[in-house]
């Protein structure tokens, strides 16, 4: 295998405006961190990461046997969770990096109802209104097209159906997204070292989240595309957030 340093390194401005270059980047960055992921996602959390999935779930509203999408689902952490919210579900989990489905795979090999498949988030293979529920941690800021992702969400949600997102979250005051950029390209730095010697390999949340639309911008991109956040929640100091949007 090539040395990981000559894989990832830092990603440029430009590439992360380039929806193809992103997402190229993305896949060879997750294709790497896959088998720690789970540990990393725990480790810099300080062991929150669950819980917050966990609340994910508790926001979606009551429903006997939902047809839910899992956007970018990593090693299946949500999927799991739909499963055991909504038993008679039917879940579909996709992710463009075939490493995390392996894992995610082995883990829902006895769980029946669900469908994974290995997809771009923003070409998914289903019908319009296909589903009552969508999810996604950690995705919409990995989006090589935000709007483009944002207008899919739309497409496949049924018609005052719900969708519940997870992530790194970009204040609106300047002062303050100084501070979170630089506190967590620190601590994604240094876990990157610790685990991979190479500091790039975290340090692209920071750096993604600095190219990522700030709460009222984020608000108005998700008006522009026919939905409506109808629950937030800060969480950590501010540096994640949860999303409702019909």
């Amino acid at each position: 295998m090539t040395d990981n340093k000559d894989i990832i390194k830092r990603i440029s401005s430009t590439d992360l405006h380039n929806a193809s270059a992103k997402q190229a980047y993305n896949r060879r960055l997750f294709e790497e961190v896959a088998p720690q992921y789970a540990r990393i996602t725990r480790l810099m959390s300080f062991g929150r990461d669950r819980i917050w999935k966990q609340q994910l779930i508790d926001m979606l509203p009551a429903a006997d046997a939902p047809a839910c999408l899992d956007m970018a689902c990593g090693t299946g952490d949500l999927t799991l969770k739909l499963h055991e919210r909504f038993p008679e579900a039917s879940i579909t989990a996709v992710d463009l990096s075939e490493d995390m489905l392996n894992i995610c795979r082995s883990r829902c090999m006895h769980t029946l109802n669900i469908d994974i498949l290995c997809a771009d988030m923003n070409a998914i293979q289903a019908p319009d209104h296909s589903f009552d529920f969508i999810t996604g941690g950690y995705a919409i800021r990995n989006s090589p097209d935000l709007k483009r992702t944002l207008g899919e969400i739309r497409r496949l949600l049924k018609p005052g159906a719900t969708a519940a997102f997870l992530d790194f979250s970009r204040s609106n005051s300047r002062i303050l997204q100084h501070m979170q950029l630089g506190l967590l390209s620190f601590w994604g730095k240094l876990w990157g070292f610790l685990l991979h010697r190479n500091p790039h390999i975290y340090g692209y949340i920071a750096e993604s989240l600095k190219h990522f639309p700030a709460r009222s911008e984020l608000e108005a991109l998700c008006r522009e595309a026919g939905l409506v956040i109808q629950k937030r929640k800060l969480l950590f100091f501010g540096f994640i957030e949860l999303i409702v949007l019909t």
